[in-house]
């Protein structure tokens, strides 16, 4: 039999007991020359870190992409070039729970990869809708504390949900989305997921096109209905992540297919509707997928803390031929999700092992909180130096990208070609009549205790995204549907004050 090994203390000196307190006397008070107590005691106070403040519970794996298609012609990125195989940890979560929420319930899922390519790291960041609720960065924080616990009760609410997506009829394709089947996916295997921003590629000719990620499950989509997931709720609230690691440690590795969307910044320039507005989707028949290639799961972490809640990811994580868009949220999102893992984990987080870039990395930080490696010795800290250490790389530089009106802050629903209603009701016209069903009797259940000037404004975003969809959500909620169509004749601030009062 193995020989056990020692036990020492925080900085590797042995430890004689580790279960018995040194006390004066057999039944005397504690001694505060316990070192070994106060030490346990003083780690154990702090081993909590800060939870993220959305996607704080989730579940991750290693494994690799394999690219199967050829898409060079739109961006030079090696980690996309044919025939490339990538290193990547991927961890998946609910959005709306804390760290000891359900597994199953119904919200969107949280999707992140990191790729270790050989130009450093490249986060690709997202979800398993390919649409968002809000498009203004602004509004961020708003949406968080509207799904978040209500500062009165301590509750989710109802109300202040359904109260905020309401007001801002941007949000109806992904309300529409989440109170779907697709709201509760059986396992992270069985759902797709999305980038869902718009992003750039450019080539080696420099020239640039914009994009938006795909990635497909091989394993089929598979959704639960609520009693489904009541039921595995009850019995196991870590369902998903118990799924995710099982299907690896047995060799059933989950797979999904990459596939890419491509606009010419001409399309853009000439598209019907915003086409870097999150809330807005590309129509596949108009832009078709394009396969880039294969991500498979196929290694578990050794150790939950360090390699899935020290995972850290940020959609500012990008590497040649990978760029950026004029999507307002997504240019909000390159600082939150940055700051927040600074505030969590502390400014060298990247430093984390799981976080780590594969290649090697030379930067001007210096010092901080956890620094784990040589600080640089005593090589220059500032730049420009004399001594020709770490210049720039400026044969990397994006193209440069043209910008034209007055600064201002612009209102989207100003738009005349904003149509806030469209892609929920053409995703309504798609849906087999069972999944339409499914779709009327979740949302009716969850807005059931919401007051009735609140529900007629969501009856008033279906109606007038399609006449059937209307009506039968207003007959689902126990609406006048002649009121539903009297409002439907009224602009956005006209409908939101014709609801403002819960009498009516």
């Amino acid at each position: 039999m193995e020989q056990y090994k020692k036990l020492t203390n925080e900085v590797g000196a042995p430890i004689a007991d580790n279960e018995n307190a040194i006390t004066a006397g057999p039944r005397g008070p504690v001694v505060m020359q316990d070192v070994w107590l106060l030490e346990k005691m003083a780690h154990f106070n702090r081993e909590v870190i800060p939870e993220r403040r959305m996607h704080a519970k989730g579940w991750g794996a290693y494994g690799d992409f394999t690219v199967t298609g050829d898409i060079s012609e739109f961006t030079k990125a090696k980690v996309l070039q044919p025939g490339h195989k990538t290193d990547v940890f991927v961890r998946f979560s609910t959005v709306a729970g804390e760290r000891g929420a359900a597994d199953c319930e119904r919200d969107i899922r949280g999707f992140a990869c990191k790729f270790y390519t050989e130009e450093g790291n490249w986060d690709l960041v997202g979800n398993n809708t390919p649409t968002f609720f809000i498009r203004d960065v602004h509004n961020f924080s708003d949406l968080n504390r509207a799904v978040k616990r209500d500062p009165r009760t301590g509750r989710r609410s109802a109300q202040n949900n359904w109260d905020f997506w309401t007001l801002l009829p941007e949000t109806f394709h992904q309300r529409t989305i989440v109170m779907s089947d697709r709201g509760i996916p059986a396992s992270f295997r069985h759902m797709h997921v999305f980038g869902e921003h718009t992003f750039s590629f450019y080539n080696s000719e420099n020239k640039r096109v914009w994009c938006k990620f795909h990635l497909h499950t091989q394993q089929g989509i598979k959704c639960f209905t609520n009693e489904e997931a009541a039921k595995v709720n009850g019995m196991d609230r870590e369902y998903h992540g118990k799924d995710l690691f099982e299907s690896i440690e047995k060799g059933d590795y989950p797979r999904w297919t990459m596939y890419v969307q491509i606009m010419t910044e001409e399309q853009a320039k000439n598209h019907y509707e915003n086409p870097f507005d999150i809330t807005k989707i590309w129509p596949h028949k108009e832009f078709p997928l394009i396969e880039v290639g294969v991500l498979e799961l196929n290694k578990n972490p050794e150790n939950y803390f360090a390699e899935v809640e020290q995972a850290a990811f940020t959609p500012a994580h990008v590497v040649p031929g990978i760029g950026f868009s004029p999507d307002r949220f997504l240019q909000g999102r390159l600082f939150a999700y940055g700051d927040a893992q600074r505030y969590r984990l502390g400014v060298n987080h990247n430093h984390i092992p799981v976080n780590r870039a594969r290649v090697e990395v030379n930067e001007y930080h210096r010092d901080g909180a956890m620094r784990t490696d040589g600080n640089y010795g005593g090589a220059p800290a500032y730049s420009p130096n004399s001594y020709g250490s770490w210049t720039a790389q400026p044969e990397v530089s994006e193209p440069p990208l043209e910008i034209e009106g007055a600064m201002w802050r612009y209102d989207p629903k100003d738009d005349p070609t904003d149509d806030n209603f469209r892609a929920g009701g053409n995703l309504w016209r798609i849906l087999a009549e069972d999944k339409k069903q499914l779709l009327i009797e979740n949302t009716a259940g969850d807005i059931a205790s919401v007051t009735n000037n609140i529900k007629y404004r969501h009856a008033v975003h279906c109606y007038l995204a399609d006449t059937e969809y209307g009506e039968r959500i207003t007959k689902a909620m126990g609406l006048d549907i002649e009121k539903v169509k009297e409002l439907s004749k009224l602009d956005n601030n006209g409908l939101i004050n014709a609801t403002m009062s819960p009498e009516m």
